[in-house]
Parts: C-alpha cells; sequence; structure tokens
C-alpha cells in the first residue's frame, strides 16, 4: 500500500510512466494502463497487484501486435511467442482473446493467407499444406475448410512450370535428356507432396510443351 507522489514518463520509451509511491520508485506502467492515477491517489496492494497484471496484459498484446505486424501468425504461433517471451499463461490467454475479438488474429484467415502465398510463390500438394498448416497449429476443422478449395492439379502445374522455367535460364540446363528432364521434375514435385499419378501427368506435360516451343 502507498500514496502516488509522482507520475513521471520514461525517457527511453514515452509510451510508459513511472508510478512513485511514498516518495520512491514503485513500477513502470503503459501509459494507458496509468492513466486513470492521479497524485495524492492511495494504492491498496490488491490495486497495486491488479495495476501491474494489466501492465503485463498491455506488454503482452503490443508484443504480439508487433509479431503479427512482420507477417500474419496463427494462435500457436503467438501463444509460443509471449510464452518465450515470458509472458504468463494468464496474460497469454488474455492478450490473444483480445486480439481475436478485434480481428487480429484469425486462424481462418491465417490458413487462407498461408496457402494463397504457398499457391503464389510456392505451389504445394494438399498433403504438404497440411503438414504445414498443422505444424502451425492450426486446428483439423479450419484446415480442412481451406484446403479443400486448392485446385492440386493446378498446384502441381505451376510447381513444374515455375521449376522448368528456372532450369531454363541456367547454361545447358534447358537441353536436358528426357529421362533426366522426367527424374529430375518428379523428384521436385515429390518433395511438395504430389502423387505418383498426378506427377507423371505434369511431368509428361511439360516435357511435350518443352519440345513443341
Amino acid at each position: 500500500m502507498g500514496t502516488i507522489t509522482a507520475l513521471t514518463t520514461q525517457q527511453r520509451n514515452p509510451n510508459r510512466v513511472n508510478v512513485h509511491l511514498d516518495g520512491a520508485f514503485a513500477f513502470g506502467l503503459a501509459a494507458v494502463t496509468a492513466v486513470s492515477l492521479r497524485i495524492g491517489q492511495t494504492l491498496t496492494t490488491a490495486e497495486i497487484e491488479k495495476l501491474q497484471q494489466a501492465d503485463e496484459l498491455e506488454n503482452a498484446k503490443q508484443s504480439a501486435i508487433r509479431y503479427i505486424e512482420y507477417r500474419p501468425r496463427s494462435m500457436a504461433e503467438v501463444r509460443t511467442h509471449l510464452r518465450q517471451k515470458g509472458f504468463v499463461d494468464t496474460a497469454v490467454d488474455q492478450a490473444c482473446e483480445r486480439l481475436q475479438e478485434v480481428g487480429l488474429l484469425d486462424d481462418a484467415a491465417f490458413a487462407r493467407y498461408w496457402v494463397e502465398q504457398r499457391e503464389t510463390f510456392k505451389p504445394r500438394s494438399r498433403m504438404a499444406l497440411r503438414q504445414e498448416l498443422q505444424q502451425k497449429g492450426v486446428s483439423r476443422d479450419v484446415m480442412e475448410s481451406v484446403i479443400t478449395e486448392v485446385d492440386e492439379t493446378e498446384a502441381a502445374r505451376q510447381a513444374a512450370q515455375k521449376q522448368v522455367a528456372r532450369w531454363q535460364r541456367l547454361p545447358g540446363a534447358g537441353q536436358l535428356p528426357e529421362a533426366e528432364f522426367k527424374q529430375k521434375l518428379s523428384s521436385y514435385l515429390q518433395r511438395r507432396g504430389f502423387s505418383y499419378d498426378l506427377i507423371k501427368q505434369i511431368v509428361n506435360e511439360c516435357w511435350n510443351e518443352r519440345n513443341h516451343e
């Protein structure tokens, strides 16, 4: 318990406030948490604890926001990130709930983003996408609702065409004999999780297209 004798903005972080009780520094708070405090106000031990919990929550929210500014994240990724930063489970849970409420955390939107990015830059099979989203902690129901929209044949075709285009830019690579061309392209598509029958179809397409250019 103590009486607030000073509220000062931190020099290195203007978004935080130093709280002094009975003439001595007591603790720091996010400015948004300290906005209701006044000099001369007496704080009980329970009130101080509540303020510090609110500060922990605010810090967790800001840490999560900075983390998802780089790219969308799944709920599980954010939880793991916050725990690694040392936030207690209560703050982690509440921060994630708040961000979910305002639409900043949405596993369905994240899954759609992930699949769209893969389709645009690094096409994958449905199986490979499932594995990646599972690793990101996305639930099976959410995952399946997004992955069912993937045209796997088109994804395999795009992946193969991108790889063939890269080969053709390399000296001598565009002249690969048929057996080597098909073996290399098959291996490439296999690593991306496509089925044997689909790989065979797409590899034959690419070989025929290359020889009719």
